[in-house]
């Protein structure tokens, strides 16, 4: 089956996931991110995948079932991620090849400690992604993380583990 078969169900909730989901705006809005999305290990289920972009429905998938909820709609939850520490950066110049980021002194550290933090918030072995846009056409950086185990960081296709601080 292709994605143009899948059946999405448009929904209004998606239960025990709302504060993911609140959780994943918040961090989309104060990061300035493109996208944030988070892969939750659910106990007693297929882990959920949640996807937030700007300006796009929120997605969330668990085993076969898509579900998509508008951006906008309030949900009677409320951010878990509060703590974490983020704000809007300029964004990067990157070289994919070489690996090499330049921009705000501390920015991507910034951003990796929030994802990591993300992840370990969400507990289990679940693992929290943002991308960001950067000053080279068609290059995002990605920034990965999994509690316990080396951030990444993504430009274009080429991966690197961010060295411990």
């Amino acid at each position: 089956m292709d994605d143009a078969d899948e059946q999405i169900d448009l929904v209004a909730s998606v239960g025990p996931l709302d504060a993911v989901v609140e959780t994943l705006r918040d961090v989309l809005h104060r990061s300035g991110a493109l996208r944030v999305a988070v892969v939750v290990d659910l106990p007693d289920s297929s882990p959920a995948l949640v996807d937030v972009g700007r300006l796009t429905p929120v997605e969330v998938r668990i085993g076969e079932s898509i579900m998509h909820l508008p951006h906008a709609i309030e949900l009677e939850a409320e951010s878990l991620g509060g703590e974490i520490e983020l704000r809007q950066l300029p964004p990067f110049e990157v070289d994919a090849e070489s690996g090499q980021v330049v921009g705000t002194i501390g920015g991507l550290d910034m951003l990796a400690d929030a994802m990591r933090a993300l992840a370990e918030l969400l507990g289990g072995r679940s693992v929290a992604m943002a991308q960001y846009q950067t000053l080279t056409p068609d290059v995002s950086l990605t920034v990965t993380a999994r509690y316990g185990e080396p951030v990444l960081v993504t430009l274009g296709d080429a991966e690197w583990e961010l060295p411990d601080r």
